[in-house]
């Protein structure tokens, strides 16, 4: 071992130690105080007692499921001409922006990057270092596959949980925030990884058996996170689960785009968190660069941010990047002259000690409670969890539950109209069934709490006040159906006649996508096949995920490119007929197509076709609540203690107003909607809940599209099996 590990390791020992003895050690000397102070005043000068304030002239956009935000995504990364800055939970470096990979090889995340760094910008990247006995995102290779693609990338991970004078061991780092060139900026509950990207369709199948460059979801891209969690996902060809047998879980989730003078508080938030990064664990390491703030506090000294207590200190030490929201610099592509949006937006989030050396802030929740409190007609919100308080008995301390319960109950005496929607996932994204799994049951029974039982849930509240909870509140779930392309006469055939199984050509084409610059040497590929009772959580028989590990088949991991080329083609040559004719997904049909799913073409017998149907949850993911269609929070937050308390994981969002208004009616009145955000909305999931001409009506609905379910009050949600017959 090198003197400098050594004395590393000294360090850390030291550090561990000083937290342990004294966890206010970053908060109790006479200057620290005087920061804390300063940050405070600061905070309880704005709306939500945010660090920021709001801010005019802003143009967003919305992007709905991975399809939109990626491609969006690929093309801001590739306008940087200075600085790309990235915090992700999770990042993937060999994810594909645009698909499929087969006609968009230049667009991996990977090679994206290096290519804007051989060009000469300076890319920095925090991601969440994982309790890597509890969790699989392998951080380490994401570190050190971007580290190790140009000296101009700069990869660090946070927290640490061994010699660290946090002893952070249950909270991460969940923001999702990419900034370019301090101009452009995105918000939203995406993270650049596996398992993130889909289409509004959400088909569950991507097999292609006589033409595997068709596939949109590679190697560890095909993910059901219901039947099995990622492994290994350094080993990119890992493709846990067989495309042939078992559907994918379609991932559904919101995103933003935006530009204007907010984007100088995403990148305060940002310069902020790598600063801290940096003094805590690479202060002694000269290649890691110090970042300045890039305000024009001369150009508008009134600003906040002029008070910041480390400003001139970054200033003196640090690297800046110029900026174009303050003083004469402009926009030269328009003139010298700054777009001007129509939004305003608010950066609020939840960070603390241990994530941002802070005291803590939790303007998330704030910014929750008070939009809640003002709403006059509806609320709708999406979130992959919900979990609150309507009180405070119990351990749940987050108040939005009671915001909900005191608004609801404050309509129902004034006799006025007033709906709230609630969308989140039938199950969390977890493998295994829900009587064997604790985790699955303790969030579940989490959630019932808060919703209908317990006795201090929203329902019974609302009931205790005189009133039937449905008439104003209700919770649904979405689930799809879709049809795999594999008929098993003809898979089979296929392998008889070509010598190579489908799993083969499966793995092949994975690795020709991870290509020779990607290669992580491995001799095997294990593939998880369905189990006879795949599905049926709730029976009796059904078995764990654990269990169904051991349905396994072993798959030779191909050497080189050329030996999978020549594995794909040789599969592809076992077949008898084209199969053009057929469909690889049917999963439009569950957005109302105009055509009709009896229509579409199927090459192998009735049972094969019955037998190739899979249903499966669509995971709601997203962060988002719409407030009148006038006004959005959405961002990394989810709704439990996790999120919003302040000091537990680090998050961030946005609360946007749209000042383009557009006049409308609402419960037969006039009324005035933000355009932007009433847009967003209509393209949400009420098109798939309630057709894309019909008024909410708040009734559970199923259509033959995505099936809707409403929780009862009193009973289980129930699964359904074969969707599509």
């Amino acid at each position: 071992m090198s003197f400098l590990r050594i004395k590393e390791g000294l360090w850390r020992t030291k550090a561990e130690l000083r937290g342990f003895f004294n966890p206010n050690h970053r908060h109790d000397d006479p200057e620290e105080i005087e920061h804390d102070r300063i940050r405070e005043e600061i905070r309880q000068s704005h709306r939500f007692q945010s660090f920021a304030d709001i801010r005019d002239n802003n143009t967003v956009k919305w992007h709905i499921d991975g399809h939109d935000y990626f491609w969006a995504l690929s093309e801001i990364l590739d306008s940087a001409k200075e600085c790309i800055f990235i915090l992700d939970w999770w990042l993937s470096p060999e994810m594909y922006l645009r698909r499929p990979p087969a006609d968009n090889q230049e667009w991996r995340l990977d090679r994206l990057l290096h290519r804007k760094a051989e060009q000469g910008v300076k890319i920095y990247v925090i991601v969440y270092k994982e309790v890597t006995q509890t969790m699989t995102l392998s951080s380490r290779h994401t570190k050190n596959a971007l580290n190790e693609l140009h000296e101009n990338v700069m990869c660090l991970r946070h927290p640490d949980h061994i010699g660290s004078d946090s002893a952070v061991q249950f909270w991460s780092h969940h923001e999702k925030v990419v900034v370019v060139d301090n101009k452009r900026a995105c918000i939203g509950g995406l993270d650049a990884c596996f398992g993130r990207w889909d289409t509004h369709n959400h088909p569950l199948s991507d097999c292609h058996p006589t033409d595997f460059s068709r596939t949109l979801f590679p190697g560890q891209d095909y993910n059901n996170a219901r039947v099995l969690d990622f492994q290994q996902v350094d080993h990119y060809v890992n493709t846990q689960i067989s495309s042939l047998e078992i559907g994918r879980m379609p991932w559904h989730d919101v995103h933003m785009t935006l530009i204007g003078p907010v984007v100088l508080d995403i990148v305060q938030h940002f310069i902020e968190r790598w600063n801290e990064v940096k003094l805590r664990k690479y202060k002694k390491r000269p290649n890691v660069d110090w970042l300045a703030l890039p305000h024009n506090v001369e150009a508008e000294p009134e600003q906040p941010v002029s008070r910041h207590p480390h400003l001139e200190r970054w200033r003196e030490i640090g690297r800046q990047f110029k900026q174009y929201w303050q003083g004469e610099e402009g926009f030269p592509e328009h003139g010298g002259r700054t777009p001007s949006g129509t939004c305003r937006v608010q950066v609020v989030r939840s960070v603390g000690d241990w994530s941002h050396g802070v005291l803590t802030e939790d303007s998330v929740q704030q910014a929750y409670i008070q939009l809640i409190r003002e709403a006059q007609h509806f609320i709708y919100i999406e979130n992959q969890f919900f979990i609150s308080n309507t009180g405070n008995v119990g351990p749940v301390k987050n108040q939005i539950a009671k915001a909900l319960v005191e608004r609801i109950i404050e309509a129902a005496n004034s006799g006025k109209k007033f709906k709230v929607i609630v969308i989140i996932p039938e199950v969390p994204g977890f493998a295994g069934n829900i009587k064997n799994e604790n985790g699955l049951k303790t969030i579940m029974a989490a959630q019932y709490r808060t919703i209908n039982r317990g006795g201090h849930s929203i329902y019974e509240q609302i009931r205790r006040a005189g009133f039937e909870p449905r008439d104003y509140i209700r919770f649904y779930h979405l689930r799809t159906y879709d049809r795999i392309n594999s008929p098993a006469s003809f898979i089979k055939e296929m392998e008889q006649n070509s010598g190579v199984t489908y799993h083969e050509a499966q793995i092949a084409q994975a690795r020709l996508w991870i290509g020779d610059d990607g290669y992580w040497h491995q001799e095997k590929v294990k593939i998880q096949g369905p189990q006879p009772d795949f599905g049926m959580e709730l029976s009796e028989t059904a078995t764990t995920g654990k269990d169904a590990q051991k349905v396994v088949e072993e798959v030779d991991f191909p050497p080189s490119s050329q030996v999978a080329t020549a594995t794909v083609k040789k599969f592809e040559s076992g077949a008898t007929r084209g199969d053009r004719g057929v469909a690889d997904s049917v999963a439009q049909h569950t957005l109302r197509d105009k055509t009709n799913l009896k229509d579409e073409k199927w090459y192998g017998t009735e049972q094969e076709e019955r037998d190739s149907y899979v249903s499966e949850i669509l995971y709601v993911h997203s962060k988002v609540m719409i407030i009148d269609d006038r006004r959005v929070i959405m961002g990394s937050a989810n709704i439990n203690d996790r999120s919003q308390k302040g000091d537990g994981d680090s998050e961030i969002a946005l609360v946007v107003e749209d000042q383009d208004e557009i006049e409308s009616r609402m419960n037969g009145q006039k009324a005035v909607y933000g355009h932007a955000i009433c847009c967003y909305s209509a393209t949400q999931t009420l098109p798939r809940t309630f057709g894309p001409h019909s008024a909410p009506k708040l009734r559970p609905r199923q259509t033959h599209s995505h099936i809707v379910y409403a929780s009862s009050a009193d009973s289980e949600p129930k699964r359904t099996r074969d969707q599509g017959r």
